[in-house]
C-alpha cells in the first residue's frame, strides 16, 4: 500500500474501533470479541508508530493513556459553568416550582435527574471530534484535562449521526463504587493511605500527571447538559435524547435516571423514589436536580449572578444513624500499621448492616473523645466505609475514655510513630504474626508471585506449625509437610508445589512488587525494574539515582533505601535469588546500532510515545540515555512543556534539538 492507502486504512480502523467501543461501553451490546478488538487496536498502534503523521488526536489508542502532563493549563469557559442553588427542604422545591410557573406565561414541564457526586466537566466537540475538556474551576475558567479525559471509555472521541458542528456538552465524571473499593484494597495491600471517598478520588485522578495511571482507575461519566444547540432540540430532555444518538452515555429514562413531569407531585415522587433507592446504585449521588425543560422558558427565567433561576438542586440528608460503641479493637496490617476499629451494636445503614467502623488513627480517636458505651453517630454519606462522625453526649453513661494502645496487640512490641505520619507502627516485622502472614499473603497474590492453592487459613496454619516464617520458606516446603496439614489432600499438595515452582518464572517487576517494600506498588516496581534491570543495581542505587526516575519522589526513594540498608532484607533477597526467582529484567533484543555512540536526553511531553517508550527505543537502537543536559549530550529530544532552563543549557552547549517526529524518522531509516 502507498501512504495514501495507509492513511485511509488507519482512518477506517479508527472509525471501526470507535463504533465497537460505543457498542461495548454505551449500548452494552458488544459486536466482536475482546480478542478481535485487541487485534484491531494493536494493528492501529503499530501503524501509528510507523506513520505518526497520520495519527488521529482522538485515536482509540489514546484510551490506554501514556502521555505525561507537566502542568494543567487554565482556560476560560466559552459559556460560564454556573453552580446550582441548593435546597434541603421539600417546601423550598415547591416554592421554586410555583415561582417558575408564576413567572412564565405558559405552563412549564420540569426535568428531574440525578445529582451525581463527582467532578463537573465541560467537553467541546468540533465536527464530531473531542477538542477540549475543562473542569468547572471557578465557573469562569477551568483547567484543561483533555489528555486524561480521553482515557475514559464512556466519553466518545468521535461522534456519529446528525450532531451540531460546534457545541459543548457537560456532565459529571465519577468513580464507580466497585472501582473505588478495588483501588483502596490495592492501596491497603501496598501499605498506602486509603482514599476517603469516590468523589475526592475521582477529582484527584483527573489531575494526575500520567494519563496511563488515569486509565487504570476506571473513571466513568454521565453527560447531560448540551450547549450550542439551535435546531436539534426544543428543550433539555430532548437534547439529552439527541446526545444519546450521537454516542454519549446519558441518564437512562427507563431506569428513572431522568424523567419529565408537569406537576409538583411528579417532582416529589422522583425525589422520594431516589431518596430510598439510591443505595442500589453502583455510584454515589447526593440528591436530584430539577430543571425547567424548555430552552425558551429557561431564557425567560434567566440567571442570577451565581446560578440559573430555571434549575435547582435538592440535597439528600446524609445517611446517619445512632448506635452503641461496644468496644475498640486494634488491627495490625502487613506493614505494621496499627488501626483502631470501633465495634458497634449492629445497625442498618444505607441498605447494609454495620457492625464496625474504622477510627483511622490515634488523632481521630482523640478528636472524637470516645468512651465505652457511648451513643455514636455513624454515617456513610459519600463514603463507602462507615465512619463515626460524633458522639451523643446527652446519652453518655461512662467517663471511661478509650486510650490508644502503647504496645502491639499481637506481639507486645512498643509502637512507634514517625514524624509527620498519622499511623502508629509495630516495628517487629519478623516476629509479629499479622505482619508476617500479611507479607506472605501479599507475596503470593495474583499481581505478585501468583501462587495458587494457598489461602489465609492455610498460611496461618503453616505459621502456627512453624513451617513458614517468611515467603522464602515456601520454597523449602516438602510434600510430606503439606500432606500433614488439615484438609490438604495429595492432589492439592502436588498442585501447590507445582505452583511454587512455576513462580520462579515470574518476571522481575512482579517479584520486586512481591517483596512488599513500603510505597512500592505495581507501577513503581515496574519502573524500577525497567530502569535498573537487575536487583544488584537497585540495591546499589543512591537517593539521586532513584529521584531521577519519573514519578519517584523522596518518600518512595527513602523507603527503598531503608529497605535495602537492612541486612535482614538483604539476606532475604539473596535467599530468593538463590532458590531461582527472577531478579533481572528480560533483555529485549537489540534492533539496530543506529544510535550507537550517541547520548540522548528526553524532556517534555510527547504525542506518540511516552517518555519510557522513547527511552526504550533509544536503548534498543544502541543509544545511551542521559539524565541531564551536559557537554557529553549529543541530542535533546524536546517535547511540549519542556523546561526553559534545560532548553537554554542545550542551546549554550550546542546540543542538537530533535522533535519527536525527527527522532522517529532517524530510527525508521
Amino acid at each position: 500500500m502507498n501512504e495514501q492507502d495507509i492513511q485511509v486504512h488507519m482512518q477506517q480502523l479508527v472509525s471501526t474501533l470507535h463504533a465497537h467501543n460505543r457498542s461495548y461501553y454505551i449500548l452494552n451490546d458488544p459486536q466482536i470479541s475482546d480478542y478481535e478488538f485487541d487485534m484491531l487496536l494493536k494493528e492501529l498502534e503499530a501503524l501509528e508508530a510507523q506513520y505518526p503523521q497520520f495519527a488521529d488526536a482522538n485515536s482509540p489508542t489514546k484510551r490506554v493513556g501514556g502521555d505525561l502532563t507537566k502542568k494543567f493549563q487554565t482556560k476560560k469557559h466559552r459559556i460560564p459553568m454556573l453552580s446550582l442553588s441548593n435546597s434541603y427542604s421539600e417546601q423550598e422545591i415547591i416554592d421554586w416550582a410555583e415561582r417558575c410557573q408564576k413567572t412564565l406565561e405558559e405552563a412549564s414541564e420540569f426535568v428531574c435527574e440525578l445529582k451525581y457526586d463527582g467532578v463537573a466537566i465541560g467537553l467541546r466537540y468540533l465536527n464530531g471530534q473531542l477538542q477540549e475538556a475543562l473542569t468547572r474551576g471557578d465557573g469562569e475558567q477551568g483547567e484543561e484535562v483533555t489528555t486524561n479525559v480521553r482515557t475514559i471509555r464512556t466519553i466518545p472521541l468521535q461522534l456519529q449521526g446528525d450532531f451540531p458542528p460546534d457545541f459543548e456538552i457537560r456532565g459529571e465524571i465519577f468513580m464507580p463504587q466497585q472501582n473505588f473499593e478495588q483501588l483502596n484494597l490495592q492501596r491497603e495491600e501496598q501499605g498506602e493511605q486509603l482514599f476517603a471517598n469516590p468523589r475526592n478520588t475521582a477529582a484527584g485522578t483527573l489531575k494526575l500527571l500520567d494519563s496511563k495511571e488515569v486509565a487504570k482507575r476506571g473513571l466513568d461519566c454521565y453527560l447531560y447538559g448540551v450547549h450550542g444547540l439551535t435546531d436539534h432540540a426544543k428543550g433539555h430532555f430532548e437534547a439529552v435524547q439527541a446526545a444519546q444518538k450521537w454516542g454519549f452515555k446519558v441518564p437512562d429514562p427507563a431506569a428513572r435516571m431522568i424523567e419529565k413531569t408537569s406537576t409538583i407531585e411528579g417532582i416529589m415522587d422522583f425525589i422520594h423514589y431516589w431518596d430510598t433507592h439510591r443505595v442500589n446504585l453502583p455510584f454515589d449521588i447526593d440528591g436530584v436536580v430539577l430543571k425547567v425543560n424548555s430552552y425558551v422558558q429557561q431564557a425567560e427565567l434567566g440567571l442570577t449572578a451565581k446560578s440559573p433561576r430555571w434549575a435547582i438542586a435538592y440535597k439528600f440528608k446524609t445517611q446517619q444513624v445512632e448506635t452503641i460503641l461496644e468496644s475498640v479493637s486494634f488491627q495490625v496490617g502487613r506493614t505494621g500499621a496499627v488501626t483502631p476499629v470501633a465495634n458497634l451494636k449492629p445497625v442498618q445503614l444505607g441498605g447494609t448492616t454495620v457492625k464496625r467502623a474504622s477510627l483511622h488513627n490515634a488523632d481521630q480517636m482523640q478528636k472524637l473523645d470516645l468512651c465505652i458505651s457511648d451513643t455514636v453517630q455513624v454515617e456513610k454519606g459519600g463514603e463507602i466505609i462507615p465512619k463515626i462522625v460524633g458522639v451523643n453526649l446527652k446519652q453518655r453513661k461512662s467517663e471511661l475514655r478509650i486510650p490508644f494502645i502503647d504496645c502491639c496487640p499481637e506481639c507486645g512490641s512498643s509502637l512507634v510513630r514517625q514524624q509527620g505520619e498519622a499511623q502508629h507502627y509495630c516495628p517487629n516485622e519478623l516476629g509479629c504474626r499479622p505482619q508476617v502472614t500479611g507479607k506472605i499473603m501479599h507475596f503470593i497474590s495474583r499481581k505478585a508471585l501468583h501462587i495458587d492453592g494457598l489461602g489465609e487459613e492455610t498460611i496461618e496454619l503453616m505459621y502456627a506449625k512453624n513451617l513458614i516464617k517468611n515467603p522464602l520458606d515456601l520454597y523449602s516446603l516438602t510434600f510430606d509437610q503439606l500432606l500433614a496439614l488439615d484438609r490438604m489432600a495429595e492432589k492439592s499438595a502436588n498442585n501447590l508445589l507445582q505452583s511454587i515452582a512455576t513462580s520462579k518464572q515470574i518476571p522481575f517487576e512482579r517479584v520486586l512488587f512481591g517483596l512488599g517494600i513500603r510505597f512500592v506498588g505495581e507501577t513503581v516496581a515496574k519502573k524500577l525494574a525497567q530502569h535498573f534491570g537487575h536487583i544488584i543495581a537497585l540495591i546499589a542505587a543512591t537517593l539521586e539515582d532513584l529521584l531521577a526516575i519519573d514519578e519517584i519522589g523522596e518518600k518512595i526513594a527513602n523507603s527503598i533505601l531503608a529497605y535495602f540498608s537492612n541486612p535482614i532484607n538483604l539476606t532475604y533477597t539473596e535467599g530468593l535469588q538463590a532458590v531461582g526467582l527472577q531478579f533481572e529484567s528480560a533483555q529485549k533484543s537489540k534492533k539496530s546500532d543506529l544510535l550507537a555512540g550517541k547520548t540522548y536526553v528526553i524532556s517534555g511531553t510527547f504525542e506518540t510515545f511516552s517518555r519510557d517508550e522513547l527511552k526504550e527505543l533509544i536503548e534498543l537502537n544502541g543509544g545511551k540515555l542521559g539524565s541531564s543536559v551536559s557537554a557529553k549530550t549529543h541530542f535533546l529530544i524536546a517535547g511540549a512543556n519542556m523546561g526553559p532552563a534545560k532548553l537554554q543549557k542545550a542551546t549554550n552547549l550546542g546540543v542538537t534539538l530533535l522533535s519527536e517526529n525527527d527522532f522517529i524518522k532517524i530510527i525508521s531509516n
